[in-house]
């Protein structure tokens, strides 16, 4: 397998759509993370992503309620809200990649644990690699915007995170 040069992509993707000015990449110098204080084996994990997957309905998606997922509807919370909460329980196959902006050559999205690998968290749980699992893990819906994402969805997920006792938050970015 090739290696993706996603951030030589990215800037070429702009410039191609006419964006006079480079792409810049959000950065924060004032990073919150630490040192984990305690073994792996005795943390509560959860795992957050910004894949665009919904949650599927006994017997499945018809191709009109398909349709209107992909046009920006969701049945994972409201898009008033932006931090959707799953029970970390949900089975794989209720999780349905829907979304259409994701580059396609480089994975179909038919593998859920591509990018919510809760399969392979509870896995490690039960191995004892990890001490347990949180009670909800969290979808975020994607958005560009550094500012919404340090002022308004990080906090709400350390928040939800803080009050179920998570020490170690995995996250995947898509």
């Amino acid at each position: 397998m090739d290696y993706v040069r996603y951030t030589d992509r990215t800037r070429e993707y702009y410039a191609g759509a006419g964006f006079a000015e480079p792409y810049v990449w959000a950065h924060d110098d004032s990073s919150p993370f630490t040192r984990l204080g305690k073994p792996l084996s005795e943390c509560r994990v959860t795992l957050i992503t910004t894949a665009g997957f919904e949650l599927e309905p006994e017997g499945g998606f018809s191709a009109a309620e398909l349709a209107e997922l992909r046009r920006g509807g969701s049945n994972v919370g409201s898009y008033d809200l932006e931090v959707f909460p799953v029970p970390s329980d949900t089975p794989e196959e209720r999780i349905a990649y829907v979304a259409a902006n994701h580059d396609r050559a480089q994975s179909d999205m038919c593998d859920p644990n591509a990018y919510f690998p809760l399969t392979r968290l509870r896995e490690f749980r039960d191995a004892g690699v990890l001490g347990s699992l949180a009670e909800h893990f969290y979808r975020l819906r994607e958005n560009y915007s550094q500012r919404k994402t340090l002022e308004t969805d990080a906090p709400e997920v350390a928040r939800r995170c803080l009050a179920e006792g998570v020490d170690v938050a995995l996250m995947v970015p898509v």
